[in-house]
């Protein structure tokens, strides 16, 4: 500070949120820079410059392409992925605490029982994984123990346990293991102990943090979202050469669905695309608050000096190819990197002399010198270009502004026309209204779209065909939501169930099974797949036996055997018992099973009648 105090900042870096994606800061300043208050110093995961920027300005087309985009799908290009444009780092977190128990202390160690060598080579000598060690599922973070439960001694066991002394105590394997479907680099480890951390909760010896990083690029099944509530799932990563491309050879980044505008009238994702096309073009931001955004007017006016801009630095790249080969063998054509650097030694041999604007900004600033070009080119048509150009509107008076992009959009149209169809007749008199019409049925005759519509002729990547009518094309600012695929996928083969049911759990998180619910049912029925529908409601399910001597079967190689009868028929023979009826189960082979005290070992009886017959209870 002036007064000589130094004060620091620290920036966080590589921090987990709560939502176990990464914090990260980073400076913006440089040493021996002078900064006032209110300067920013740092920007984070999520601001550019201090700016919020949670996203990507992609290059988006709305275009229905071989049904890629159904449902509100999108279409990626594979040129994201290249760039590392929406790449996330998530940081997951893993604990384990070692308590003390009635049996004995828990105890963190690299001594595991029952586990062999290659599970233990990235562990350090207490049982603890290095930072840096690559982890995948079921990998061991941190070796655990447990004393086992001991079963009552025999006298005589007693007697021999006094004269010999005690055996080896009995432990169990309790490590803390990666779950399953995770994967990741260790990029973090604490150790807490009672010693050191006092607030550790009651009965815990030892807690051991383990961070696990991994880089998630996007990937099909990712879901995205714009800032319109036009959120999608991404459905296929396109290669860069079949993505539809512009006349100038561009392909877009990311193809929207059409159908997703007009149902839900969220026409301003549309507007966004057109103003993020000008805005790109001519090199500004456009700030649009709620209730007072940019009018249609306006973004036609944008879009109308986009195209001039274009067109103006279109021209003066043919001229200054021009100007270098007037030279004659003086400049050989590949002595150039590209177009760029021409343009910049025509543009600094036309405007350098001229003190209306600045040398080094014409070498250095592209943008800066796409702007002196548009207003020396209109210059050049006789047109004023402080009467069509605005290119920083605050504090300039709402009526001179819509006075400013009337003449705008006027002046545009009719180069346009006459760039498109010089003999087209335009009356001196013309109205804006009727110079539209005039605009239309140019566009119908040439096929070229009027650029104030903010659309493109766009051709098939695949083919090099252009598309049968012009397409909306334009920036529009994208993000990655937090629901990712690799978080969500899930199978399972066998697991855990339910005690009461003994059909499999549900979800994730207990490595449960898909619900088949009552309506799958029904569909199973009436389509009449018999077989399918049997193992759902048995093996599949709560069949005990069956589900075990199917696995068997399946193991072994050989055919799978007849199922069973599932526990949900036998919890509800439980209930109907508990209302004072005997059931019993009489199978299509004439065999009977009683449900109660005695076994349930299948009796001969008479042909059935049913499938269950239900008598009055003999108690009751």
């Amino acid at each position: 500070t002036d007064e000589g105090e130094e004060r620091h900042y620290k920036l966080r870096k590589y921090d987990r949120s709560n939502q176990s994606t990464c914090i990260d800061q980073r400076p913006v300043v440089r040493k021996g820079q002078r900064v006032e208050i209110g300067d920013v110093l740092a920007d984070s995961s999520s601001t550019v410059m201090g700016h919020l920027a949670l996203g990507h300005n992609v290059l988006a087309a709305f275009l229905s392409w071989d049904g890629g985009n159904y449902e509100d799908a999108l279409l990626i290009s594979e040129d994201l992925l290249r760039n590392d444009r929406f790449t996330s780092i998530h940081i997951e977190k893993h604990e384990v605490e070692a308590r003390d128990t009635k049996l004995g202390p828990e105890e963190i160690t690299y001594d595991i029982p029952n586990v062999g060598e290659d599970a233990l080579k990235d562990l350090d000598e207490f049982g603890i994984v290095r930072i840096g060690a690559e982890v995948g599922p079921n990998d061991i973070l941190v070796g655990k123990i447990t004393p086992k439960g001991e079963k009552e001694l025999s006298p005589e066991e007693k007697l021999l346990r006094a004269i010999f002394g005690e055996q080896a105590r009995e432990v169990k394997d309790s490590s803390l293991r990666l779950p399953h479907g995770e994967r990741g680099k260790v990029v973090d480890v604490k150790v807490f102990t009672r010693e050191e951390h006092r607030d550790l909760p009651a009965g815990v010896e030892k807690m051991v943090r383990v961070s696990v990083a991994q880089r998630r690029k996007l990937t099909i099944g990712d879901k995205m979202a714009g800032r319109h509530g036009n959120k999608g799932v991404i459905s296929k990563i396109v290669p860069i050469e079949d993505m539809p491309f512009l006349s100038d050879g561009t392909p877009v980044e990311i193809i929207l669905n059409p159908l997703g505008v007009p149902g839900r009238m969220n026409i301003g994702q549309v507007l966004e695309c057109h103003l993020g096309w000008a805005a790109d073009r001519l090199g500004f931001r456009a700030v649009t608050p709620v209730f007072d955004g940019a009018a249609e007017q306006e973004i036609q006016a944008e879009l109308g000096r986009a195209w001039m801009i274009d067109e103006a630095w279109k021209d003066i790249t043919e001229r200054a190819w021009e100007w270098i080969k007037s030279f004659g063998d003086e400049y050989d054509p590949e002595d150039f990197e590209d177009d760029e650097e021409i343009r910049r030694l025509y543009i600094h041999e036309w405007l350098g002399e001229n003190p209306e604007y600045d040398t080094d900004m014409l070498i250095m600033d592209r943008v800066y010198a796409r702007r002196v070009v548009l207003r020396e080119w209109l210059r050049e048509k006789g047109i004023d270009p402080d009467d069509v150009l605005l290119f920083d509107n605050r504090g300039v008076p709402i009526a001179e502004r819509e006075r400013i992009d009337e003449n705008a959009i006027f002046v545009s149209l009719v180069l346009w026309i006459q760039a498109q169809k010089p003999d087209t007749v335009i009356p001196d008199d013309v109205s804006l209204r009727d110079l539209y019409e005039i605009a239309n049925r140019v566009e119908f005759e040439t096929g070229i779209p009027v650029p104030h519509y903010g659309k493109h002729l766009l051709y098939d990547g695949r083919t090099g065909e252009p598309f049968d009518r012009p397409v909306a094309v334009g920036y529009v600012h994208m993000l990655k939501l937090a629901h990712l695929v690799e978080d969500k996928v899930h199978a399972r083969s066998t697991g855990p169930y339910s005690l009461v049911t003994q059909q499999p759990l549900g979800g994730k998180a207990q490595f449960g099974g898909q619900r088949f619910g009552e309506m799958e049912v029904w569909a199973l029925e009436a389509y009449g797949a018999a077989y399918t529908l049997q193992e759902m409601l048995t093996v599949k399910s709560d069949d005990v036996q069956g589900r075990v001597k199917t696995y068997e079967s399946i193991v072994k190689g050989n055919p799978i055997e007849e199922p069973g009868i599932p526990t949900s028929f036998r919890v509800l023979v439980k209930e109907l018992q508990s209302l004072g009826l005997a059931v019993e189960a009489i199978m299509d082979n004439g065999d009977v099973i009683r449900f109660g005290k005695d076994d349930e070992t299948p009796k001969k009886s008479a042909p059935p009648t049913a499938l269950t017959n239900i008598q009055p209870s003999s108690s009751s």
